[in-house]
């Protein structure tokens, strides 16, 4: 999986480690962190994008990302889509998260699932709610969920 920094800077070492070492660099600049993971997806032609974000947030003093792309060719339903990129979010927080309890960083997991019924992706919420619950992580949707539906959302298709 190759990932990049908000300026398009490869990250040459794997994930977990670059995590760890923002962590460390952070936590001994005095920054106490919250982490929040998001994937947002959208359909161009026969493609369709994920992009997957961990954001890292400084208590007080802004933040930055991680960033992850990746393309398929697979057609999936509005429903399918949204809980492919849960699926997403919840692989990378799976690997992450003896990192953030190794040293006490919060994490959520954000979907980009609206909680409005007269939205196409509330059919995915209730399925989507039970699987990163189930895995014992903390989860945000729509309008709360800026890692998927704002950070990851302006990295589709960059």
């Amino acid at each position: 999986m190759l990932w990049r920094k908000f300026s398009g800077e490869p990250i040459d070492l794997p994930i977990k480690a670059s995590v760890e070492e923002a962590i460390v660099r952070e936590t001994a600049l005095g920054n106490k962190l919250k982490v929040c993971i998001g994937t947002d997806s959208q359909v161009k032609g026969v493609e369709t994008e994920f992009a997957t974000v961990i954001v890292f947030l400084r208590e007080g003093r802004g933040g930055f990302m991680f960033i992850h792309n990746e393309k398929t060719l697979i057609r999936y339903s509005i429903k399918e889509r949204m809980l492919m990129e849960v699926a997403k979010s919840i692989e990378i927080a799976y690997e992450l998260c003896d990192l953030f309890t190794q040293y006490h960083v919060d994490m959520e997991v954000h979907a980009d699932i609206n909680t409005n019924p007269q939205f196409k992706s509330n059919e995915a919420l209730r399925e989507a709610t039970g699987y990163i619950l189930g895995m014992g992580f903390a989860f945000k949707a729509k309008p709360e969920a800026f890692a998927s539906s704002s950070c990851a959302n302006k990295m589709v298709n960059v």
